[in-house]
């Protein structure tokens, strides 16, 4: 990482790789690949140490234990299995779940495995007797990722859209937050923080959910409470009984098929430092890069909601307090306060698509909750030297309804306008329900249309793209957050499906002969790769929008490379 370039490649699989795990002493990997097999690497000697069979399908996730003395790997045979390191073959074989296993993971501290399935179930297992203490069932979906608190105190699973927080024995749900990370594909603690991050085609989306407001062991929130988590104290139940890792204070040895390690490797080694500068002079790097995340690791900033919400407590001076009327003004400012929700997600969202060009207009987020530019002191009547308080209902409700007549005529037009696009729907011709659509001249009916059009991809003809193309053309250009969507959805459709076809049909060499079906369509591929040219520009222009919008034109922007 200091030199920012590849140090080893492993080659040694016969197919796709689908999960690693670095050991957490020696300087060995694992790999779980889709040919079934495990393999452990050696990274100094850039080869495999030894391979493990047993899975009959494909290895999903692979994890280290604490001691760096097991191995467990999930599969979508439906099982766990734990390896043995040093004696190279396998110590035991869970079996209760009743699909793929998608993700495995130690308890930190405890002889505790946790398992999640495609099943829907989430299950502990005790480690000094290989059986199920604990299964979670009911969920709406499988979770795709779960990670131990640092003091194993809970657990994290992350799902769809939602966060939940769950201990065990007995097995409980202490929180549950919505987070819009869509299908999360990994969890990380850092400074009283859990960090999520998920992939959606091109886009990697990281989330931060402050885990101060975040119920840990099914007390009140944490909001009020220091900023370290606090150490759970287990109550006095089999849990607490259970064993705990003995971590290694050295480099553990290279692991061995049949025989534990000798007592020549156990033996604790000792390494002193005599001469600081050569230690630097060795191990300092000659260059440094910019680093993610960088060297000192800070929290992410708190949501808006923490500026005026302070959480922490300290006792006011003494000239606060001393009179009764500063004392008064303290408590109701507190009383004033509104509360810390438990389950309040920390959302990162999208800042303002920052326009390019002058010429670009700011986007009208669809997510908003008012409508944009209206204040109830527009429709006031403004009187002087006096309030607008003072201003009678009737007055004030006949101000509310200049703009009503007009706001049902434009509805009646639009409702007008989609029976009569409905009207063509309905005899099946989507390229004349399309025509009549773009003649009524209402955008707001071709973006109806469009997302219709949109979720059945099959649905899309050459001669279709000819009257969508000039539309999405001022989709795009739209203020309108939606708008830009659908525009952005529909155009990414065109060139998955029919670019290869228009770039083929152009490149062809002219055909022997009348073929009039073929010169139709080579006219058409001409007018949609014009079109598409046209709009090449306009994309290129907004790949540097920020957020959601200049993520969408960048990944357009890719796929229409061909064109140039």
């Amino acid at each position: 990482m200091e030199e920012a370039k590849i140090q080893r490649t492993l080659m040694g699989h016969k197919a796709s790789i689908c999960s690693l795990d670095f050991h957490p002493y020696g300087e060995f990997v694992a790999s779980g690949s889709l040919d079934t097999n495990i393999k452990l690497w050696d990274v100094r000697r850039k080869g495999c140490v030894f391979r493990y069979k047993g899975h009959t399908q494909a290895v999903r996730c692979l994890r280290f234990s604490p001691d760096g003395k097991w191995l467990a790997s999930s599969s979508e045979d439906n099982t766990v299995k734990l390896w043995d390191l040093s004696a190279g073959k396998i110590i035991a074989e869970l079996t209760e779940h009743r699909g793929p296993v998608q993700i495995v993971e130690f308890h930190p501290n405890e002889y505790l495995l946790a398992s999640a399935s495609s099943d829907r179930t989430l299950r502990f297992w005790d480690l000094e007797k290989f059986q199920l203490v604990g299964c979670v069932e009911g969920e709406a979906t499988p979770f795709r990722t779960i990670l131990f608190s640092g003091d194993g105190g809970c657990l994290f699973c992350g799902g769809r859209d939602a966060l939940r927080v769950y201990g065990w024995e007995p097995e409980r749900c202490f929180d549950t937050v919505p987070v819009s990370w869509g299908k999360v594909s990994d969890l990380s603690l850092c400074n009283n923080q859990l960090i999520g991050v998920s992939i959606a085609q091109t886009n990697v989306s990281s989330f931060v959910v402050d885990l101060n407001r975040v119920k840990l062991i099914g007390s009140e929130p944490q909001g009020s409470l220091p900023a370290e988590l606090p150490i759970r104290q287990p109550a006095p139940s089999a849990s607490s009984l259970r064993r705990i890792y003995e971590r290694p204070s050295t480099t553990c040895s290279k692991p061995k098929r049949a025989s534990p390690c000798s007592d020549e490797d156990e033996k604790e080694s000792s390494a002193e430092i005599q001469n600081p500068e050569e230690y630097k002079e060795i191990f300092q790097p000659k260059s440094a890069i910019s680093r993610t995340p960088p060297r000192e690791s800070e929290p992410f900033p708190a949501p808006p909601e923490d500026e005026c919400v302070p959480v922490k407590e300290s006792v006011p001076p003494a000239a606060e307090v001393a009179t009764p009327v500063a004392a008064i003004k303290k408590n109701r400012e507190q009383l004033n306060r509104p509360p810390v929700a438990s389950s309040t997600p920390t959302v990162c969202p999208d800042p303002p698509a920052a326009p390019t060009t002058p010429s670009h207009p700011p986007v009208i987020s669809a997510a908003r909750k008012e409508p944009i530019g209206l204040k109830v002191a527009d429709f006031l009547p403004v009187v002087k030297g006096s309030s607008p308080t003072e201003v009678g209902d009737e007055e004030a409700m006949g101000q509310i309804r200049k703009g009503h007549d007009t706001m049902c005529m434009v509805l009646t037009s639009r409702m007008r306008n989609l029976d009569t696009v409905k009207a063509v729907w309905s005899t099946g011709d989507i390229k004349t329900s399309m025509d009549s659509a773009v003649a009524v001249n209402d955008l707001s009916v071709v973006v109806d249309m469009l997302n219709i059009i949109n979720q059945k991809a099959s649905l899309w003809k050459l001669d279709l793209c000819l009257t969508i193309l000039p539309q999405i053309d001022k989709l795009l250009q739209s203020k309108y957050e939606s708008y830009m969507q659908t525009g952005c959805i529909s155009l990414k459709l065109v060139l998955q499906r029919f670019l290869p076809l228009i770039t083929e049909m152009l490149a062809a060499p002219p055909s022997v002969g009348v073929d009039i079906s073929r010169e139709e369509r080579l006219t058409k591929c001409k007018m949609c790769y014009k079109q598409l040219r046209s709009l090449s520009s306009l994309v290129k222009s907004r790949v540097s929008q920020s957020g959601r919008y200049g993520s969408a034109f960048r990944e357009l922007h890719l796929l229409m490379s061909a064109l140039e």
